[in-house]
């Protein structure tokens, strides 16, 4: 059974292994940690019988006009069950009082997007691929 939490100390309890699938230089389960703990606002989606983190989003924000979702992740195998969506749309639902809530994402993820109320516009991004996997 899934269940959603926006509580940040819930991850202390949970499994976390396994997110960043196909990155090449892959943060570990601490770094994955220190960016949630570090996010504005985050819904977790949690594996309750297995007490394992399986998604997660979280949203970096101002609080008063504007936020950025930096991470929608879920677990391969948990993936097409409606999570990731449920987790945009708790994830709205707390934005909503904010003009903007905006995202950057791959080409083959902007359908998903779009099905949940983003439209697509054109956004400049920088990426130091030297620094993925968050050591310092």
């Amino acid at each position: 059974m899934i269940v959603y939490s926006t509580k940040k100390e819930d991850l202390n309890t949970l499994e976390t292994s396994g997110f960043f699938e196909g990155w090449p230089n892959k943060p570990n389960e601490e770094t994955l940690k220190k960016s949630i703990f570090g996010a504005s606002s985050l819904v977790l989606a949690i594996d309750n019988e297995k007490k394992k983190l399986v998604g997660y989003i979280t949203a970096l924000s101002d609080n008063t006009l504007s936020a950025y979702i930096p991470f929608l992740e879920v677990l391969p195998n948990y993936q097409r069950q409606g999570i990731g969506r449920t987790l945009v749309e708790k994830m709205l639902e707390q934005l909503k009082h904010l003009y903007m809530i905006d995202l950057v994402c791959d080409k083959e993820k902007a359908r998903f997007y779009s099905e949940t109320g983003f439209i697509s516009w054109h956004a400049m991004i920088k990426r130091n691929y030297d620094q993925q996997s968050g050591a310092e």
